[in-house]
């Protein structure tokens, strides 16, 4: 069974070898407008639409010569990924459409970041993309560029501009250099490749971002997990770039937003009881070129509808310590980590005697943190609230 990787010009993308395949064959599979590339093919023709458990089905019990058609590169965001780990694939690939993108750019793309919003949602492309100088997003009819434009600028990621090529290949393609305003408002095929390349160069923030750089709570500012706290907590989250995090009584975001950009393949979901402090976490979203999900509900309300984590971060408990326990580590994979912040020992206390309970490795980090301040010519420290870290490490079984 072989499969061929087809452009947009049709049978003058194939080799003679591929063309001979495709008229030997006895069942030809492919979209209907690959399948179109061959009016007079003679044997069973199977278009692929839809789900493809029953194609898969048929074509394990097929003992006729088949070939399926697919579009550019099969292994890159392709069929071929799926149906070579169902069926016995001999594949054989063409350029792959972000291949001919960055052709017709006349630029490498070796160091480029490649990424699809095709078929799925766009929420997490802030953090994904910050900071990257060259980046190639396949997308769809709702994610279009259009829509990848507005994204850009809700987040201010003006520095980049665009290279849109439609149709490759095809007897209408058309490639244009754009800024993000002009991509906003053009017209587009559905088929298209967009390339975004920084003009100027924008780094990532690091980790320990300023607390004055996140919108807060007015007049009373303060609830927002210091820098220096914050980074003591990250470390001990144990995040991977692909991890899936809960933050619980986000306030700012602050946590939330460095967990994004530690997690940037990964997904983070927050939950806040403040409608205020929610609004001023979306904000700094915004502002820090993050995007995740952010509910209004107070925990454990709401957290059913998060997938299972790698790792939570507990800012406040709201007084149903053991319900909420209880059910983070329920629902934590194992060897997952919950990092719990508490500022007086009648809750360290508590806590700790829950987390035992419930079969969980628990450590103890007592923070006492000054900063300097001057002082006329002089300078003193001024010291930060006390803070117990409380990081509790699920086993394999409870």
């Amino acid at each position: 069974m072989k499969m061929i990787g087809i452009g947009d010009n049709g049978p003058a993308s194939l080799l003679p070898q591929y063309i001979a395949w495709i008229e030997s064959s006895e069942v030809l599979v492919g979209g209907e407008r690959h399948l179109d590339f061959f009016p007079d093919y003679t044997g069973e023709k199977i278009i692929i639409k839809g789900g493809l458990s029953q194609l898969v089905e048929k074509l394990q019990e097929e003992k006729r010569n088949i070939v399926i058609l697919v579009s550019g590169d099969p292994l890159f965001y392709g069929l071929g990924g799926v149906l070579a780990k169902k069926l016995p694939l001999e594949i054989y690939p063409y350029a792959s459409s972000v291949q001919l993108a960055f052709t017709r750019m006349q630029e490498s793309w070796q160091d480029a970041y490649l990424t699809s919003v095709h078929g799925r949602s766009m929420k997490g492309l802030a953090q994904k993309i910050d900071g990257r100088k060259k980046i190639a997003i396949l997308n769809d009819e709702e994610n279009s560029p259009n829509a990848i434009a507005r994204y850009l600028n809700a987040f201010g990621m003006t520095e980049y501009d665009a290279f849109v090529a439609e149709n490759l290949e095809g007897p209408t393609e058309r490639c244009r250099h754009l800024t993000l305003d002009e991509m906003e408002k053009a017209e587009f095929s559905p088929l298209n490749v967009v390339i975004l390349k920084q003009r100027e160069a924008v780094e990532r923030a690091s980790i320990g971002i300023d607390d004055d750089k996140f919108i807060q709570r007015k007049p009373d500012k303060g609830l927002i997990t210091k820098k220096e706290i914050r980074v003591l907590c990250l470390q001990a989250l144990h995040l991977k770039e692909t991890s899936i995090a809960w933050d619980i009584g986000t306030c700012t975001g602050s946590v939330a937003i460095e967990m994004s950009k530690i997690a940037r393949e990964g997904q983070v979901f927050a939950i806040e009881k403040n409608e205020a402090d929610l609004e001023n976490c979306l904000q700094n979203q915004h502002i820090h070129r993050t995007d995740f999900t952010a509910v209004l509900g107070k925990a454990p309300e709401g957290l059913e509808e998060f997938p299972d984590p790698d790792a939570i971060f507990i800012g406040g408990n709201g007084g149903n310590m053991e319900q909420l326990l209880q059910l983070c580590v329920n629902r934590l994979k194992p060897n997952g980590r919950i990092v719990m912040n508490i500022a007086t020992i009648e809750n360290l206390a508590e806590a700790m005697g829950h987390f035992k309970k419930f079969n969980c490795d628990v450590s103890v980090l007592q923070a006492q943190i000054s900063k300097s301040k001057p002082i006329l010519n002089l300078t003193r420290f001024e010291p930060l609230n006390p803070i117990f870290i409380i990081t509790a490490q699920k086993g394999l079984e409870l």
